[in-house]
């Protein structure tokens, strides 16, 4: 395969970790200095908290997208590796989704205390959509995992 044939992908991946360490330098501490009431800055904690230790998965997967690109530049898409990184994802997903759904009392709370019920669907996102990265790496997983043995069959048959 062509070396460059992923440069898109990895310049997505980037693009996608950019605007997430932004926030986490930036947005998230300005938030804390700031609340816009401050008589529930208190409970804004527990949430900032579970949103800093959610970066850290964020980023691994995001390494691991970027290795598994590499594979592929490397014509390794179908080996052990490959398999490995989905795993990684698979994980970090998940990992994202448990922490994201251990906020959600806080969520729950600052929505009652602020009469915003629109709040707790706009928390439900990260979980979701993290649950359907972790599903759809667990099924890619598994694919490459099927067609590695298959493949690993072929060359002993021949």
């Amino acid at each position: 395969m062509k070396r460059g044939s992923t440069l898109f992908l990895k310049l997505s991946v980037f693009l996608i970790g950019a605007p997430v360490l932004a926030l986490c330098v930036f947005g998230v501490p300005w938030l804390v200095k700031h609340p816009v009431n401050p008589d529930f800055a208190y409970i804004l904690y527990p949430i900032i908290i579970g949103m800093y230790a959610s970066a850290i998965p964020f980023f691994i997967a995001l390494y691991q997208a970027f290795k598994l690109l590499s594979y592929i530049d490397k014509n390794q898409a179908f080996s052990e590796l490959s398999v490995k990184a989905l795993k990684h994802i698979k994980v970090c997903a998940i990992t994202i989704s448990g922490l994201y759904t251990a906020i959600m009392p806080f969520v729950f709370y600052l929505a009652e205390i602020d009469d915003a019920p629109g709040l707790i669907i706009i928390g439900g996102i990260p979980i979701f959509g993290a649950l359907v990265i972790a599903v759809f790496a667990a099924v890619l997983q598994r694919l490459l995992q099927e067609a590695i043995n298959i493949k690993s069959e072929n060359d002993l048959t021949v």
